[in-house]
């Protein structure tokens, strides 16, 4: 979103059409739509900024539900805004460790500062880019505690806060069709500021979830978060906002619940066993942990092979940590047999899923011709070191 679209939205009329246009038909009908906004006499860069914050208010649903409806988003802000879900934790941590007034320092659109406020902690939400500041000014505007500024982290004083939280810029600067930086020497505001205040005030970082880990810090605690399957951040917290006994952290969010392990450090593998009857997949937050070897021990499961995240075992148990698939059979890992076997069992929709073979999933399944009527997952791996081909079928979470 540039300016002179935040500044046609930001206008009685221009907020009263979002919700008119939100329930009505501009996903069925937008050539209709447009057509129909146009003749009420409503400009082309309104009609467009409308429906454009129409189409990421519904897209923003899944990490925001209701409050999505009331909200104003950019391209690039939706995409890196934390889900409120997680944002609530976050919020959380300075609650119980008593930090009352906050930085949340690169806010974004204001989606942790939201959780904070709810939570009636006092939260300044900086954002060094000015549309981004508005539209979180917009979102905060109905919490009391909040208040917002357009200014670059590095200036902020933050003596006058008791806990800083940070969320570097970690893609180019825009608000739409931007890309990720690799290298966290890029990160706006740098990692060596942060972790700067992290010597002296208690902070919290979110990071991507795949932040090089020989650069996290020794005093720190680690926590890898993934929601309904997908890891969406690491969060790295000092200080009080660390917990007493836990370095390392996988945190599984999904439809039955918070799951959590902690260890206060990586987690030493278990021995490799020969295949059993089931197969068990470690969720990504705990794999990025490192701690797979406390979950094989949780279920008495072991090592497929060695270096490689699956389990094996010959009991079924239920665990949020781990995906359980049971095996029906081993093949060599030659896509001719395979070819001819799952023909042979009638499989027309097939789940791939592979580690330690450097195969693309989607080109294999190509091949494959499937032309059945039954379902199967088969995953494309190695068995104590020999590659191997096990046709499963996915067990159902309660």
């Amino acid at each position: 979103m540039e300016r002179a679209e935040l500044v046609e939205l930001l206008t009685p009329d221009g907020l009263t059409l979002i919700d008119q246009v939100g329930g009505s038909d501009a996903d069925t009908d937008p050539v209709g739509t447009v057509s129909r906004l146009r003749a009420e006499g409503h400009s082309p860069a309104l009609v467009s900024a409308v429906l454009t914050q129409v189409r990421l208010r519904r897209k923003a649903v899944g990490k925001f539900g209701e409050f999505a409806s009331r909200m104003l988003f950019t391209e690039a802000g939706l995409e890196q805004a934390t889900r409120l879900r997680v944002a609530a934790l976050h919020a959380g941590r300075f609650s119980a460790a008593g930090l009352t007034r906050v930085a949340d320092l690169g806010c974004g659109i204001g989606g942790d500062a939201m959780a904070m406020a709810a939570m009636d902690l006092e939260v300044t939400a900086v954002d060094a880019d000015e549309v981004t500041a508005t539209v979180a000014s917009y979102n905060l505007a109905p919490f009391p505690t909040a208040d917002v500024r357009h200014a670059n982290a590095e200036d902020i004083d933050t003596s006058e806060f008791d806990g800083l939280y940070f969320d570097p810029a970690r893609r180019t600067a825009g608000h739409s069709n931007t890309t990720r930086l690799t290298r966290p020497e890029d990160y706006s505001p740098s990692l060596d500021l942060v972790f700067g205040r992290a010597a002296t005030q208690p902070v919290g970082v979110k990071l991507g979830p795949g932040f090089d880990r020989s650069l996290i810090p020794e005093n720190c605690e680690a926590q890898w978060v993934s929601v309904d399957g997908q890891v969406v951040e690491l969060g790295l917290w000092f200080g009080p906002l660390a917990r007493v006994g836990g370095r390392r952290s996988a945190l599984v969010l999904d439809g039955a619940g918070t799951h959590e392990l902690t260890a206060p450090a990586d987690s030493e593998d278990v021995a490799v066993r020969e295949p059993g009857e089931f197969l068990y997949e470690p969720d990504g937050a705990v794999i990025r942990a490192r701690l797979i070897g406390d979950v094989a021990r949780e279920i008495g499961a072991g090592m497929l092979s060695p270096g490689i995240a699956y389990l094996t075992g010959d009991a079924e148990v239920a665990t949020p940590f781990a995906a359980a698939f049971r095996v029906i059979e081993r093949f060599p890992l030659d896509e001719r047999t395979l070819k001819r076997e799952l023909a042979k069992r009638d499989i027309g929709t097939l789940e791939v899923k592979k580690r330690g073979a450097d195969i693309d999933p989607a080109v294999f399944r190509k091949r494959m011709a499937l032309r059945g009527s039954k379902s199967a997952t088969i995953v494309l791996t190695r068995v104590n070191g020999k590659h191997a081909a096990l046709l499963c079928e996915r067990i159902p979470r309660n």
